[in-house]
């Protein structure tokens, strides 16, 4: 793990060299070019000049050595500076994953000492045309090549589509079908049969080098074969979900502030009606404070992710909630970047102004390393076992665990919260009653209504730390206990609305309750007392807004 004061130097160091060297003026007219930046990002991934790499490379092989709160940081930080350059940057930790977590130590050393020592980029190549995001439908090709009886090689053949660093990097995982199964291969650039096709012309992330890769009768050793054993591919790649995810989760996080951080100074400065339209609520609790809360919601989740995955916890390797990182935190981040379009009118709509293109960027985050669709079924999939295994009873406990910290912390909303999982559970046993998982969109919006409950929780539980000054040294410290206080109970109102009414809608629409049934149903989800808490949220808005806007005075501020 990296020290708190090392880390924080590291970063101011990034955002130093991104001020000299990438100014908005830069970035935009890299954008319009569709230009990847190498010598830029080689002087990043350069251990005598930034060396951003170091961060996440273990310190026996010569990195810092760096945790997944670290990671997350690291991420944010890129992705506030340009989401294309972050992708560039970190596809190599993505593309290198299945050594961290697969290689023998010998592999390990070799692969990962040289992105330390010479900035090596990584390239992970595990999608393919016809596949997406099923890693089971691969048809790519590792053939072995027998000499005397032994294995002495594999012969790969094969497509892969949406590469990042794909027609840049110096080295490429490669997941592909040997005759035990799924395994990944590490292929250099160069190699004979080994080919790329020119970047993809993108939507956003135009920064970034995306493109096909094309293996014909690609030859490679026998220890080029990640961790030596055949068919250990998808449990290599399963095993980096939580990391991977903590990681576009930061990304989400970062974009979305990048935008809305220039939407606020903006709204001071644009006079409409004889006033600065950051004295509206008409402008501010639609367009600003909303998304605000909703990224810190994301946050917060983000933050306990990372928190577990660095002590260790295994419990599928946290795969579930860094799906719900990710679900939470892209989704808010490509809201605000919209918003922020609308927040800034015309201007917000033009090249000119960085907010069009963060918000082409953003949205590839809701895509790529799972759509926000593969993260809803994930979600609801995997919570929905804990349900059956608990008989009912895993929200109802989850939401007696917001009850007792109402009764510590009465102000950060764990009591509306806790109508939240409540209702939640409720759902779940309504949906396996009338078998309605049997519906596909009725599990996706089971998975949409967990990521808001567990959220919420989430965000009432950061308040709460916040205010006994419990937070981890490195956490995220924007806005003091009050404020987070505030949008704890904003969010938590709207994740029990959400609860409440989303599960009547859906459980009704597809029969899972009759009419006789429809007054015991919505009592058991709590809808009145769900309705009673929106009480004093114009007042919550409003003081957010005032917080943003420095109209109130803040105990602790972000460094």
């Amino acid at each position: 793990m990296i020290a708190a004061k090392t880390l924080k130097l590291s970063l101011k160091s990034l955002r130093d060299f991104a001020k000299k060297r990438l100014p908005d003026e830069k970035l935009i007219e890299l954008d319009e070019k569709d230009e990847c930046p190498i010598d830029i990002v080689r002087q990043m991934c350069d251990p005598d000049q930034l060396g951003i790499q170091l961060l996440l490379v273990p310190e026996e092989c010569g990195g810092m050595g760096g945790g997944a709160f670290d990671n997350y940081l690291v991420c944010e930080e890129m992705a506030r500076i340009d989401l294309g350059l972050a992708t560039t940057v970190f596809a190599t930790f993505l593309g290198s994953d299945p050594i961290t977590v697969g290689a023998t130590p010998e592999q390990k050393k070799l692969w990962l000492s040289r992105i330390a020592n010479e900035g090596l980029m990584f390239a992970y190549g595990a999608t393919e045309p016809d596949a997406g995001s099923d890693l089971g439908a691969l048809r790519t090709t590792a053939d072995r090549v027998m000499q005397d009886g032994k294995i002495v090689g594999y012969k790969i053949n094969g497509n892969k589509q949406w590469i990042s660093n794909g027609g840049i990097a110096g080295a490429y995982s490669i997941l592909a079908n040997a005759p035990a199964g799924p395994s990944w291969f590490v292929v250099e650039a160069g190699a004979k049969g080994f080919n790329h096709d020119e970047p993809e012309n993108k939507h956003g992330i135009r920064l970034s080098n995306t493109a096909a890769l094309a293996l014909n009768d690609v030859y490679v050793d026998a220890d080029r074969l990640i961790g030596g054993v055949e068919g250990q591919g998808l449990l290599q790649a399963q095993a980096v979900f939580g990391y991977t995810r903590v990681m576009v989760a930061a990304f989400g996080l970062g974009g979305g502030w990048s935008a809305l951080d220039r939407a606020i100074p903006y709204s001071t400065k644009r006079i409409q009606g004889g006033a600065p339209l950051s004295e509206k609520q008409g402008y501010t609790h639609k367009l600003i404070v909303p998304h605000v809360v909703h990224l810190e919601a994301a946050r917060s989740y983000l933050e306990e992710t990372a928190e577990g995955l660095d002590s260790g916890k295994k419990e599928g390797s946290l795969n579930t909630e860094g799906a719900i990182a990710k679900y939470m935190a892209t989704e808010a981040g490509n809201a605000a970047a919209e918003a922020s379009i609308q927040a800034l009118g015309g201007y917000g709509y033009t090249h000119e102004y960085m907010v069009e293109k963060i918000s082409r960027d953003v949205r590839i985050t809701c895509i790529y390393e799972g759509t926000s669709e593969i993260m809803e079924m994930t979600i609801s999939r995997d919570r929905w076992q804990l349900h059956l295994k608990t008989r009912g009873q895993y929200y109802h406990d989850e939401a007696k665990k917001m009850e007792a910290l109402h009764a510590r912390h009465p102000n950060v909303g764990a009591d509306i919260a806790a109508l939240a999982l409540h209702g939640l559970a409720e759902s779940l046993e309504k949906a396996r009653i009338g078998r309605l998982t049997r519906f596909q969109h009725i599990l996706f919006r089971i998975g949409e209504w967990i990521a808001y409950a567990e959220c919420a929780g989430s965000l009432c539980r950061r308040a709460a730390l916040m205010a006994e000054n419990k937070l981890s040294e490195k956490a995220n410290r924007r806005f003091d206990a009050t404020a987070l206080a505030a949008m704890a109970r904003i969010f938590a109102r709207e994740a029990a609305l959400k609860v409440g009414e989303e599960a009547l809608r859906w459980i009704i629409g597809a029969g899972g309750v009759s009419e006789a049934e429809m007054p015991a149903f919505e009592a058991s989800l709590g809808v009145p007392a769900i309705h009673r808490t929106q009480a004093g949220l114009i007042a919550d808005l409003d003081y957010i807004a005032d917080v943003l806007y420095g109209r109130v005075k803040r105990t602790e501020i972000a460094a």
